[in-house]
């Protein structure tokens, strides 16, 4: 009888690990990888344990952690960061395990309290907006802004006394946009909002086509000069007025 139970645990234990390992590579093989060209900028950037960084150029003005997308690899947005790091602001690629933000919602907790190079600001693509929106929300004080990139934020990331810029494009069919209007109601009262003409979704990275996605009508080389453009306009403007206001 015993030797059957023992039996009996073995079979579930090899099969919890069968279900974990593919499940794991399930995951993996979901992800959206970087572009050749994003993951050659992105080997300029410096890896650390939480993110890639690609540190301001001459002086720092301020900082933007970021989160990326569901299942998009952080590198994939390495050619706007990589611009926005060139006009003096140091980004953070946030790494996520298995690229879903929502599973390390705290990830740029550390950073936005060790990093000296204030005004801090958040930002996020879709789903890491959301989640970004909720570190702000608990961090009131130590977050000038927040920045959505085809995102919003929910009820648990309800801002108010902060800046927002809110970026949206032509062509995007991920985005939900019932969701997006219903959940406008949660941004501050001073938020930005940007729409790039012939953009899509997945145009917010470099990381090839996403499924479900309109067509873009401009190439993703226009719409990461768009997103670099505007979102240095904006972070620039922002820490001008002292970002909340």
């Amino acid at each position: 009888m015993m030797k059957n139970h023992r039996k009996g645990l073995l079979i579930v234990l090899v099969l919890i690990i069968c279900v974990g390992f593919f499940g794991i590579s399930w995951l993996k093989n979901r992800a959206y990888q970087p572009s050749t060209q994003a993951e050659r900028i992105g080997t300029t950037a410096k890896s650390q344990n939480e993110a890639y960084v690609f540190p301001a150029a001459n002086a720092v003005k301020g900082t933007l952690i970021f989160y990326p997308g569901a299942f998009v690899e952080p590198l994939s947005y390495s050619i706007w960061a990589k611009e926005v790091a060139k006009a003096g602001w140091c980004v953070y690629l946030l790494k996520v395990p298995f690229d879903l933000a929502v599973l390390a919602p705290k990830q740029g907790e550390k950073i936005l309290k060790d990093d000296p190079k204030a005004p801090i600001y958040l930002g996020g693509h879709s789903l890491g907006g959301v989640i970004a929106s909720r570190l702000a929300h608990q961090h009131p004080r130590e977050v000038a802004g927040v920045i959505f990139l085809a995102s919003y934020p929910d009820e648990k990331g309800k801002l108010k006394n902060t800046a927002a810029l809110s970026i949206t494009a032509e062509n995007d069919q991920v985005l939900d946009q019932k969701s997006y209007q219903k959940n406008k109601k949660y941004l501050p009262k001073n938020t930005t909002f940007e729409n790039i003409a012939g953009g899509n979704h997945a145009g917010f990275g470099s990381y090839g086509d996403q499924k479900g996605d309109g067509n873009a009508s401009i190439s993703n080389t226009v719409q990461q000069k768009e997103v670099a453009r505007m979102i240095i306009q904006w972070l620039e403007h922002s820490s001008e007025k002292g970002g909340a206001q």
